[in-house]
């Protein structure tokens, strides 16, 4: 987008697209795997995904790049909701956590090599748009042919958000401000650092520590035995040891 001149806000928005999507996705994908059922809608959600991702190197524009992310944004939330919806249809209760645990160790793992990755791309060419659309056909692939017997789509019962609110409202709030936190971090950081002439090869790693969380699904390892008091205080303790090294940079850049 820099490469574009895209503007400081419009790519601010470009970038928050992908979230609209993806709220988008987790109001709507529901009704979707209850109608086609969880192969099918896996398929076509990593279609939709690869197909806007091999859209944008052939349309640059900011407004189009715009319904793009947002379109990426609800491809991936819906990958994340079936593969989550028939994991824990599937798993045992008494294993649920430990299943989900491992789980999430696997898609942080590759968030955390993803992010080794931008220092090696070759942003200026097609290269890395061929390769995201590579990978979500290999997935698609593998799921389309898995002799795996998902589960039977069937309508649930809705919770109402006002409802929700009232059963658990710090938890609610926490999951917006968490949110709202992660979504800035991860879509402006590498924006900001890039503006501010930083290299690839150094906002990579700078990320990857970020991708700190990779250790953080194990706490599905501690909720099985501990309650989910206990595994929520050790998340959030880990969570914030990445935090450290970039607040001690922090400061001594503004104290130079």
């Amino acid at each position: 987008m820099a490469m574009e001149d895209f503007g400081a806000t419009m790519a601010g928005l470009v970038l928050s697209s992908y979230f609209a999507g993806f709220t988008l996705a987790a109001l709507r994908c529901g009704r979707i795997i209850e109608r086609i059922g969880h192969i099918r809608s896996y398929a076509a959600f990593a279609g939709l995904v690869a197909a806007a991702t091999a859209a944008m190197p052939l349309m640059v524009g900011s407004l189009v790049w715009l319904v793009l992310r947002a379109i990426v944004g609800f491809g991936c939330a819906g990958l994340f909701i079936t593969t989550e919806s028939w994991l824990n249809a599937k798993a045992p209760a008494a294993e649920r956590g430990r299943i989900f645990s491992i789980y999430m160790v696997g898609t942080f793992l590759a968030l955390a090599v993803g992010q080794l990755l931008i220092g090696r791309a070759k942003i200026e060419t097609t290269g890395p748009f061929s390769a995201i659309v590579a990978l979500f056909a290999v997935a698609l692939v593998m799921v389309s042919t898995t002799r795996a017997e998902p589960p039977r789509a069937t309508a649930a019962e809705t919770l109402a958000y006002g409802q929700l609110a009232r059963a658990a409202p710090v938890a609610v709030v926490g999951c917006a401000l968490s949110g709202l936190i992660s979504g800035a971090f991860y879509a402006l950081v590498p924006a900001w650092m890039q503006d501010q002439g930083t290299p690839r090869a150094t906002i990579a790693p700078l990320m990857l520590v970020a991708a700190w969380r990779v250790c953080l699904p194990n706490s599905g390892l501690v909720a099985s035995p501990t309650g989910s008091t206990v595994a929520s205080c050790w998340h959030f303790s880990v969570s914030a040891l990445p935090a450290l090294p970039l607040l001690w940079c922090s400061c001594r850049a503004h104290c130079r």
